[in-house]
């Protein structure tokens, strides 16, 4: 610290996520939550606090935020600003301040590993490279305060800021960090297409596959992702209540989703301070309620392909906190309605799953409202997201390698192998390799190919057959290099598929 005068300037060093803080020169530190730090910051003056940031996160950013504080034993007074709905649902500002009131313990993070939680009913964690004497100094050495509005905020951290300057409580502190370094394996950086029956299990195919070949890029958020571009996620039979897996390995649970749907659903005054909410987005912001226009549209015009809602304004999206989700485009086609929603960056270990089901629920609002005000019966088809940045934050990679080894293996061996493509028939007859394609469900032949070559006829399906699944594939090419097999052996053999070669009873 220096002194200036009459004046006492202290500087504030943050280790870590220093690029997302506002600095000044006093003793207080204010955490925003999830109202925007500059709402704060424009009624100071500098010299009136020691730093100003937002904490999203308990499990992910109080173990930045402590260390950081224990960096700066200059701060000798917080200000919590625990003020809106998405603040009570995110949870981290309420788990800040219950450890303070309540103190930690030791026990296991989400991924089983040791670390210090803080006696809170939100889960909330410290490294436990954290010494337990440094947490509990910082914990009597700052006076912290709650406030539930900006101004109450604000009038505490001038309030504080009265108060003759305080020595630091210590020299300050650092202490190991751990780290995670994931396996890259080769694979296509643009265009994915994944496909699930539910939310939870198309979750744990993008995690898997974000994990396994997405490319490490540094963020604006002082850290890194790993990330695919233009993810297509297809969630084709999500039920109504919505499928939480059991145990819930999910990063959300029901009494979360309950408030973020209406964040969606739902219109929201505007609030200094609070960006935006996607309801606000859909059914105010730009004069008319868009779920509503959508509603009419379409229970006049079933067949409607014009059916599109925005959430981004041209008019100061590009350069102040643009939202995520960008569009959604409704389409009926045989009396199934499906939305496909596009986001322009998407968070797919912590955010995607409330995302789509807070989507899936806008999509039955959607239909039933329809079914109400005319005579169509619809069915719900599937929920389609496109990320255009498909990203998992370097904090969430541990969680995200424990969840693939718990649940991924499991998911895969739950598959019921059902190709759109089809299926195909092989046989051996008169000294060639026969497959009929037939159409799934009904079985109707609509393709036919023959030849003597595996190789000639796996190129020519795979040319009429893009969209081929993997595995099958891999199968069709197991099965026609035995037909070859039984073809080209001196010795009468027998193919059957799906069964060993066997030799001819008229050879034995």
């Amino acid at each position: 610290m220096t002194k200036t005068g009459q004046a006492t300037q202290f500087h504030y060093e943050a280790r870590h996520k220093p690029n997302q803080l506002i600095y000044g020169n006093g003793q207080t530190a204010v955490i925003t939550g999830w109202t925007l730090k500059q709402a704060i910051a424009k009624h100071l003056h500098p010299q009136e606090y020691a730093v100003i940031g937002q904490l999203y996160s308990p499990t992910r950013g109080i173990n930045l935020l402590i260390r950081n504080l224990l960096y700066n034993p200059h701060v000798r007074y917080l200000v919590v600003l625990n003020a809106t709905k998405e603040d009570k649902n995110a949870g981290g500002c309420g788990c800040l301040l219950d450890f303070f009131r309540n103190g930690f313990e030791e026990g296991l993070c989400e991924t089983g590993r040791r670390c210090w939680v803080i006696d809170s009913k939100i889960p909330g964690y410290i490294d436990i490279d954290v010494k337990a004497s440094a947490l509990e100094k910082l914990r009597q050495s700052i006076k912290w305060k709650e406030a539930k509005s900006i101004t109450e905020a604000v009038n505490q951290v001038k309030s504080f800021a009265l108060i003759e300057p305080v020595e630091p409580w210590g020299s300050g502190d650092t202490f190991n960090m751990p780290t995670v370094v994931p396996t890259v394996l080769p694979g296509p950086r643009y265009g994915h297409r994944i496909e699930g029956k539910t939310i939870a299990e198309t979750w744990v195919k993008i995690i898997h596959r974000i994990k396994t070949t997405g490319t490490i890029r540094p963020t604006a958020y002082d850290g890194q992702w790993q990330e695919l571009i233009d993810l297509m996620a297809i969630v084709t039979s999500e039920p109504e209540n919505f499928d939480f897996p059991e145990p819930n390995y999910l990063p959300i649970d029901r009494s979360f989703l309950q408030e973020y749907v209406s964040q969606i659903l739902d219109d929201a005054p505007k609030q200094e301070g609070v960006k935006y909410t996607y309801g606000q987005r859909l059914r105010s912001h730009f004069g008319r309620d868009q779920i509503q226009l959508c509603i009419d549209k379409l229970a006049t015009n079933i067949d409607s392909a014009r059916v599109v809602m925005s959430l981004w304004d041209v008019s100061n999206d590009s350069h102040d906190s643009p939202p995520c989700l960008n569009h959604i485009w409704i389409r009926i086609i045989d009396n199934e309605l499906s939305l496909t929603a596009t986001l322009r960056s998407n968070d797919m270990f912590s955010a995607w799953p409330a995302n789509a089901m807070g989507l899936r629920a806008l999509q039955r609002y959607i239909r039933d409202e329809i079914c109400r005000r005319s005579t169509h019966s619809l069915k719900m088809g599937p929920l389609i997201t496109i990320s255009q940045s498909a990203h998992i934050y370097d904090d969430c990679w541990e969680n995200a390698e424990k969840v693939i080894q718990s649940q991924y293996g499991k998911i895969c061996q739950q598959r019921d192998y059902a190709d759109p493509t089809g299926s195909f028939v092989i046989a051996v007859q008169e000294g060639k390799i026969l497959v009929e394609q037939m159409t799934p469900g009904s079985g109707e032949v609509v393709n036919c190919y023959s030849g003597k070559s595996a190789k000639q006829l796996y190129q020519q399906i795979a040319a009429d057959c893009p969209g081929l699944q993997v595995e099958h594939a891999m199968y069709l090419g197991t099965e026609l290099q035995k037909a070859e097999l039984a073809l080209s052996m001196k010795q009468e053999l027998i193919y059957e598929q799906d069964k060993p070669i066997r030799i001819s009873n008229t050879v034995r």
